[in-house]
């Protein structure tokens, strides 16, 4: 395994800003806001040739609540996963009561510590690191993680700290291709279950949970491996309508959740079954039709439901989402576990499904079939004409259809065509493209190309004619 590096401190020490630095990336939300990491967010590393595992991790010794506490939870859930922990103070807020209490709980637990302090640009290092001596880890290190000053030392002290692989181990710690991956999305509006769902597949509670909306903040990668398949799960931010978006924190989450959707193989639409199919689902529903991704819907909360609200909320799937008709629905409890199973499946089938090669000669044999069956309307007394199809693409499948005319063909046609392949190739939990491509006339031009003796045969040809 890789080593891991794990980030602790108060909130707003810059953990996230650090976390950032060492991973190369904007993975994780940065703001001038305490609390805003809340789950444990891993990320790869790499430094003079090593490479290392990084994990963000909430603040801890915030005030005193439920939320609270389960970040702390997961804070400390790091600490006994890392090999060497990294400390984080403020310099500008020197030493605290908190800094003193975390301090200790570090050092019972035995791990190897190394103390951060962070944000010295602008003031003298050696004042501001005069009281943190106090806190008995050793020499502490300057740093000023937003601008990357310090960092390069704080690198070769914790890789000095970790032990060194041998060649034969080298090769086993590489970090593992990622490729074969099926990276699933769970989105949703906020409170319907994302997280809940997610630690119910993994069998473990690796994401907050509270019933309260806004519980996550930003999108959580978590791999796993299910009976030989790789997957990634991305617990999202829950997305409301934009005129109920007002803090500039929550519009980044939006947006994380929404990249997460473009970066996956398939969604999972979590829907509380105990509210109304809203303007909201619909249009987050929309969002991953228009994107083309694989889907799978989840109606979570069905458990204890009367007859009555269960019909009400398929007759509201029905007339509100019509346009998922090619996406399957499950009717789960997440945090009793009926159904949860038959999400990954669904996935797999999903995901199969839009990656799928399909060969020219079926897709031009269908659409022989579709034409024969209806025919495309006329546009100005001519008839469109189909002649064969092939695969444009994956994910979502497209199915590039020549002809003539093709730029006539009508939106209820191509819905009809993408229809048909749908099912003929039995595509389920994917939507399917289509495109036309319209071939030049071989004919076209030919009047300028005529020689004059054609031309005089021709001449003569019409005034026979007109004779007559």
């Amino acid at each position: 395994m890789l080593p891991v590096i794990a980030l602790v401190g108060r909130p707003n020490v810059g953990k996230s800003t650090l976390f950032n630095r060492l991973t190369r990336s904007r993975d994780a939300l940065v703001a001038d806001y305490p609390g805003l990491t809340r789950d444990r967010k891993y990320g790869d590393g790499e430094f003079a040739g090593r490479t290392f595992i990084a994990i963000d991790t909430g603040g801890l010794g915030g005030v005193g609540g439920e939320l609270e506490g389960l970040m702390e939870q997961q804070a400390w859930q790091a600490v006994r996963e890392a090999d060497l922990v990294c400390f984080l103070v403020d310099a500008r807020s020197g030493l605290t009561a908190l800094d003193e209490t975390v301090a200790v709980s570090l050092r019972r637990t035995g791990k190897s510590v190394l103390l951060v302090v962070n944000k010295v640009d602008g003031i003298d290092s050696d004042t501001a690191l005069a009281d943190f001596h106090r806190l008995g880890l050793g020499e502490p290190v300057p740093i000023a993680a937003a601008h990357g000053r310090g960092v390069q030392r704080l690198m070769e002290l914790a890789l000095a700290r970790l032990p060194v692989p041998d060649e034969a181990g080298q090769a086993d710690t590489a970090a593992p291709p990622d490729t074969d991956s099926i990276h699933v999305a769970v989105v949703g509006r906020p409170n319907v279950g994302k997280s809940t769902l997610i630690n119910r597949m993994l069998g473990e509670e690796r994401v907050l949970t509270l019933d309260l909306p806004g519980t996550t903040r930003d999108s959580i990668h978590i791999p796993f491996l299910r009976d030989g398949v790789r997957f990634t799960l991305i617990d999202t931010a829950g997305v409301r309508r934009r005129a109920r978006v007002t803090e500039a924190i929550e519009k980044f989450s939006v947006i994380k959740a929404l990249q997460a959707i473009d970066a996956a193989h398939v969604a999972v639409l979590v829907l509380d079954a105990q509210l109304e199919i809203s303007e909201q689902d619909a249009s987050l529903a929309g969002y991953i039709a228009e994107k083309g991704r694989a889907l799978v819907v989840a109606v979570n909360k069905w458990d204890g439901l009367d007859s009555y609200t269960r019909d009400t909320i398929r007759g509201q799937l029905a007339r509100r989402l019509p346009f998922l008709d090619y996406a399957t629905v499950l009717f789960i409890s997440a945090r009793h576990g009926t159904g949860v199973g038959d999400v990954l499946v669904e996935v797999q089938q999903a995901y199969a499904a839009a990656m799928r090669a399909l060969p020219t000669p079926e897709l031009t044999r269908i659409l022989e079939q579709a034409v024969q069956a209806h025919q495309p309307p006329l546009v100005r007394g001519r008839r469109i004409k189909l002649r064969y199809a092939h695969q444009g693409g994956r994910n979502p499948p497209v199915i590039v259809i020549h002809g003539n005319q093709t730029e006539s063909v009508p939106h209820t046609y191509q819905r009809y065509l993408a229809n048909t392949y749908r099912h003929a190739l039995q595509l389920s939990g994917t939507p399917v493209r289509i495109e036309f491509r319209t071939g030049s006339n071989p004919f076209q031009g030919r009047r300028n190309k005529l020689t004059p003796r054609q031309v005089k045969r021709k001449v003569r040809l019409r005034r026979h004619v007109q004779k007559k």
